[in-house]
């Protein structure tokens, strides 16, 4: 028997009993369609987890204010609040020579203005390595000279969303823009970055430096001379994130005077750690979507070596007959087998359309990020060959195995 008589000896079969064959291909279905969204979930949420190292940056730490160890909630009394300075940068950048980048940062919010068009935003007031840490690339303009950090000068750096809003498809380079009450020249924009790893719009921002922010901005907060609300830093080989962490430790409790047995009044954050935490669990639940979605594809598989044994067992007669005539163990063999991939094929066309819907529903309908491409269409269909290889060889086999003798006595 040629491919062709194969193929269609297979299809009448199975036309014979359609119901059966349909209930038969419904495991497939559901297994098929499980592997594109689980897949699709998993490649989803692992591109999310790029954006956010590329974001934040796996060579980094951030320095804040508040108890590193313990509770500390005795130490951090409101006018204890700013403990970092612009001291401990300055000794940073002196003392650790593995550290490329390091700067202070104070923030807040405020109401910027041009014309008629205004904007709630967030504001930041930066030393001049703040940029590099944040990879942060001019669009049009400037940045800051070492001029405008040492004058308080009232100028600003804006957003790509502060831009659009105020400016619409203007750079707005030397227009005056209010932030509060207090006037700024525009002198730079900055490269549009998107949506940061932890949903926040990093384009909704502006710049200004360091000391006009704490002049012009900060008002009546009562901040202590040179304290910065944060510290960012990049050391310029990843392996040396440990130990420039340990070290920056230390220096700032000799620094800050705090004793042996105390509570730091500072917490260094590893941005490294996070990624590895959120890494970890991305790749629990993509090993548990994937252990889901084989389950099914193993129930479905079952399925279809059922239904082909009873098969077998029912066709016992036309079995011996074919054999009679003239066929051989391997011709039968290879029309059940046929017959439980084209089981398996039918339910696997079916199973891509519904998980690539399914996919798609997913990704509009919730919060899940889902990455759909041929690479998770081509490997369900993989699965689904597969499955009806694997487990349509046995009742295949069995059946070349009958005695066309004791077949034919078969009623």
């Amino acid at each position: 028997m040629n491919f062709s008589d194969i193929l269609r000896t297979a299809i009448y079969a199975l036309r014979g009993n359609w119901m059966r064959s349909a209930l038969t291909s419904l495991g497939v279905i559901i297994g098929i369609a499980a592997v594109i969204v689980m897949v699709s979930v998993g490649q989803g949420t692992q591109k999310e987890i790029d954006k956010l190292v590329s974001g934040l940056g796996s060579q980094r730490l951030d320095i804040n204010p508040g108890a590193g160890r313990g509770t500390g909630g005795a130490r951090m009394s409101a006018s204890s609040f700013f403990t970092l300075t612009e001291g401990d940068v300055e000794a940073i950048r002196t003392e650790l020579p593995e550290v490329q980048y390091v700067a202070g940062a104070l923030r807040g919010n405020t109401q910027v203005v041009y014309a008629e068009n205004n904007s709630a935003t967030n504001w930041q007031a930066v030393q001049p390595d703040y940029f590099d840490i944040n990879s942060w690339t001019v669009a049009s303009g400037s940045l800051f000279d070492a001029q405008d950090y040492s004058s308080a000068a009232k100028e600003v750096v804006i957003g790509d969303t502060v831009r659009r809003t105020l400016f619409g498809d203007d750079d707005g380079i030397g227009q005056t823009i209010r932030l509060g009450r207090v006037p700024f020249i525009v002198v730079g924009t900055l490269a549009p970055k998107g949506q940061g790893g932890f949903g926040q719009d990093q384009d909704d921002v502006v710049m200004v430096p360091l000391e006009t922010g704490r002049r012009r901005l900060m008002g009546m907060m009562g901040l202590p001379p040179s304290a910065v609300m944060q510290v960012s830093l990049t050391v310029s080989d990843a392996k040396d994130l440990a130990y420039v962490q340990t070290e920056i430790e230390a220096l700032l409790r000799q620094r800050h005077k705090i004793k042996p047995g105390e509570d730091d009044d500072f917490t260094v954050r590893n941005i490294s750690e996070i990624v590895k935490t959120r890494t970890a669990t991305t790749d629990l639940m993509s090993k548990l979507l994937g252990a889901v979605a084989t389950i099914c594809l193993i129930v479905g598989g079952i399925g279809i070596m059922n239904i082909m044994l009873v098969s077998v067992t029912e066709r016992i007669r036309e079995i011996g007959l074919r054999m009679a005539v003239g066929a051989g163990p391997r011709d039968v063999r290879r029309q059940f087998l046929a017959e439980a991939m084209l089981i398996s094929l039918i339910g696997g066309v079916i199973g891509i359309g519904i998980g690539v819907i399914g996919a798609l529903l997913v990704g509009k309908f919730s919060e899940l990020p889902v990455a759909l491409n041929a690479q998770v269409v081509g490997l369900a269909a993989a699965f689904s060959i597969a499955t009806g290889l694997f487990f349509g060889y046995y009742p295949a086999r069995k059946a070349s195995q009958l005695d066309p003798i004791e077949a034919l006595r078969q009623q």
